[in-house]
């Protein structure tokens, strides 16, 4: 055993009689921690429970050499919440580990379409997961069921489809069909054949989950966007808005809180123009020979804005919400034809890393968050709401910041409440809350931004067009780069 060296295995094995003396003697030296019986690691610090978890899938083959891994294990791809792990094997003892338990049952073994694993055990090919799944289970003892339930096949039949298009259902059920006789499971394949055609349209089934039936009944969704909906209606509900009526403005007024509402909402998406090139295009119908489609986004957002009776409507209805949606959408960007105007995407879309709701998930996801929003009741509550169903559906090819903003703020002018800009220095902050939001569901950011730049908004003397710009000036809000900050006013509520 002098040849025995630690570094040579794994961070978690299990000892047999050829090295058991020399795992014995490293123990003694404190290289080696003993976890359990027959379980050693090298790592002398972390919890056993950790190790073994991070280590499962090389564990199994030192107890069940013949191990299939299968049922939920199979689909999950990682232990259950109990610590779990489903095999098919021989031997029929089950065996405790800190962390996990190795649940063998009789079956039959790995069959050619079942993959070679990590750690030397056989993996179950996907078909052969889902129709070993469609078999019914019982939890007992407190411990999850040895297969998933109808419903978590469904949600994930769906998030199949979601994800690469129902030729991968297609091919899912093609691949079963072939396997299911091999395996005695022919039974099951008829019933994931019949869940298969409910999701295509081309069958009747049960379907038990939400997601199932709104694919069946042909308006899909997107639950993970309806989780954060949910997360971010729970947020605003649990947030007490700070009141920020807007003050009584004359025509002038409103023409520079518009003109600059719609600077700023361009110019965060790249159509940048001079605050003096702007002006020309909104106020004298100067169109730049050369930048025709940026200026017409710029008056095109500035119609909207500037209309007080059309920012003084929202929606009651889902009807009403996608009508107004897509003619605000379609007046943004009516100068740009090759990006549809008014009409939602045929192709996806993303930002960076955040993809974005699937073309043939926008009406579905849509009514979902429009469901929430009704829900909500304060001006502020369902403005935030209202700019991020949008931003996170982002239902059109582009355009979809700036029609987000107008719904927002048609929320706040409908409600008397001041508006909220987004001046250039404040981007990053914008874009960060948003990001906080999409990433990880964290709604306060997101909340104490939109409250920050409104209480900016309404600290601007907007009463002409000169003073609006110099304070604004004052204020850095045309200061662009990461390291652009806003400079709040003292009586600003910035949260």
């Amino acid at each position: 055993m002098s040849e025995f060296s630690v570094k040579a295995y794994p961070e978690v094995f299990v000892s047999d009689t050829a090295i058991s003396k020399a795992v014995y003697e490293a123990v003694a030296r404190g290289e080696l921690r003993k976890l359990g019986s027959r379980l050693y690691t090298r790592n002398l610090t972390e919890e056993p429970e950790r190790l073994v978890r991070r280590n499962w899938y090389h564990l199994i083959t030192s107890y069940y050499p013949d191990a299939l891994i299968t049922d939920r294990t199979a689909l999950e791809n990682k232990p259950a919440e109990d610590g779990s792990v489903f095999l098919v094997s021989e031997k029929r003892r089950e065996v405790e580990l800190p962390g996990i338990t190795l649940r063998p049952r009789t079956g039959a073994g790995a069959i050619e379409t079942d993959s070679p694993f990590v750690g030397g055990a056989r993996l179950a090919s996907t078909p052969r997961a889902y129709l070993e799944n469609m078999r019914g289970s019982r939890a007992r003892g407190g411990r999850v069921p040895r297969t998933l339930s109808r419903e978590e096949i469904e949600q994930r039949l769906d998030a199949l489809v979601r994800r690469q298009g129902e030729g991968a259902l297609n091919k899912l059920r093609d691949d079963a069909r072939a396997i299911a006789p091999k395996l005695e499971l022919e039974k099951e394949f008829e019933e994931l054949n019949d869940l298969i055609g409910a999701f295509l349209g081309t069958r009747e089934a049960k379907i038990e989950s939400t997601a199932g039936k709104a694919r069946a009944a042909g308006q899909p969704f997107d639950p993970d966007r309806v989780a954060l909906f949910e997360a971010l209606f729970a947020g605003l509900r649990e947030t007490i808005p700070t009141p920020r009526p807007a003050p009584a403005r004359d025509s002038e007024a409103n023409a520079n809180l518009a003109f600059f509402e719609a600077y700023f909402s361009n110019f965060i998406e790249g159509t940048e123009f001079t605050v003096g090139e702007a002006r020309e295009i909104v106020f004298e119908g100067a169109i730049p020979t050369e930048r025709p489609e940026d200026a017409h986004d710029v008056l095109g957002t500035f119609r909207i804005v500037s209309d007080t009776s059309e920012m003084s409507t929202v929606p009651a209805t889902l009807e009403q919400f996608e009508l107004l949606l897509r003619r605000r959408h379609a007046t943004i960007m009516e100068a740009r034809p090759d990006k549809n105007p008014g009409i939602y995407k045929s192709k996806g879309n993303q930002a960076g890393a955040t993809v974005f709701v699937a073309p043939e998930l926008v009406n579905g996801t849509l009514e979902k968050g429009f469901e929430f929003y009704r829900a909500l009741e304060e001006p502020f509550q369902k403005a935030a709401f209202m700019m991020m169903l949008v931003s996170e559906v982002h239902p059109f090819a582009d355009g979809n910041g700036r029609a987000g903003r107008i719904m927002m703020n048609a929320e706040l002018v409908a409600g008397g409440e001041e508006r909220i800009i987004i001046p250039t220095a404040y981007r990053t902050d914008y874009l960060g809350a948003l990001k906080a939001f999409s990433k990880n569901g964290r709604t306060e950011p997101l909340i104490r931004m939109l409250g920050a730049a409104q209480g900016y908004t309404l600290g601007i003397d907007w009463s002409t067009f000169e003073r609006a710009r110099t304070m604004l000036e004052e204020t850095d809000a045309f200061a662009e780069g990461e390291d652009a900050k806003l400079k709040f006013h003292k009586t600003d509520a910035t949260g």
